[in-house]
């Protein structure tokens, strides 16, 4: 049992991390004065996302793995949409 609770913890995990770097990209806005720290802030959560799917992917269902590779995806959207 404590696997089936592993395997949902750390996609639990990874979903929280999509959404927050959801919410950085949903504060962007292109002139505004702080656009560099929200675009910084951006990267900042969807790299961490992308790690925390990462670890989800190794445990993960097949359900569960299209999911999370629809997370990355978008992702990585947002961070070529960014480039430094």
């Amino acid at each position: 049992m404590p696997y089936h609770k592993d395997k949902q913890q750390a996609f639990q995990d990874a979903e929280k991390g999509y959404s927050q770097a959801v919410e950085a990209h949903q504060l962007i806005q292109s002139g505004a004065e702080d656009y560099g720290t929200r675009v910084k802030e951006l990267r900042k959560e969807a790299e961490e996302a992308l790690q925390q799917i990462d670890n989800a992917l190794e445990v993960s269902s097949e359900h569960q793995r299209q999911q999370l590779e629809q997370y990355r995806a978008q992702l990585q959207g947002y961070i070529n949409q960014y480039p430094n």
